[in-house]
């Protein structure tokens, strides 16, 4: 990806996570990110494009930490609490992430041209849940009843909820990793002595 395009895509992640999609405007995104309204247009043809392109990115920015945070597991179920809690982090980065996450998830309700590849990168992300549940399935770390892909989706699903009322001011941030950490032993099981 360009510099330009990685530049406009960022100004657009803070836009979006300040003045949600419906307060997207090319012009203010082109100020954000300095930049001229036509090279926003030359490289993201129209508002759906950019939107769509800006999806996108935050997934990419999401696997950026997220993969980070995996480096410090020593096995596959800390693997997992570290994939999901990464996404529970105090960082500018991570809440612009959370904030535009949520606010294209409540657009699609609304964009039926969201719809698709929001449900793209959410089947993507639980997929990669339930690949590191197997994991630790494989290793002997989680209960071999559960099925990887259910769980996955309830976990992704709980971590959405929790941010969002994190965000909001509703549970504080300590709150939700704990209760997050305690959901994890509930899908899969205690952690093996």
């Amino acid at each position: 990806m360009a510099d330009r395009q990685a530049l406009i895509l960022e100004a657009a992640v803070r836009v979006i996570a300040r003045n949600g999609v419906r307060g997207l405007r090319v012009e203010e995104l082109a100020s954000e990110a300095g930049v001229s309204t036509a090279l926003i247009y030359y490289h993201f043809k129209d508002r759906a494009g950019l939107i769509r392109r800006t999806l996108a990115f935050i997934s990419d920015r999401a696997t950026g930490y997220t993969d980070e945070a995996l480096k410090k597991a020593p096995d596959a179920r800390a693997e997992l609490l570290q994939l999901l809690l990464s996404e529970l982090q105090d960082t500018a980065r991570v809440r612009e992430n959370s904030i535009a996450w949520g606010e294209l998830r409540a657009s699609a309700i609304f964009d039926t041209d969201l719809r698709e590849p929001l449900a793209e990168s959410t089947r993507s992300w639980a997929e990669d849940v339930a690949e590191t549940i197997r994991d630790a399935q494989a290793a002997s770390l989680a209960d071999l009843r559960v099925e990887p892909l259910d769980a996955a989706e309830r976990l992704t699903a709980l971590v959405e909820g929790l941010s969002e009322r994190w965000l909001s001011g509703s549970l504080t941030l300590e709150r939700a990793r704990s209760l997050l950490t305690g959901a994890i032993d509930a899908e899969l099981g205690p952690r093996p002595a």
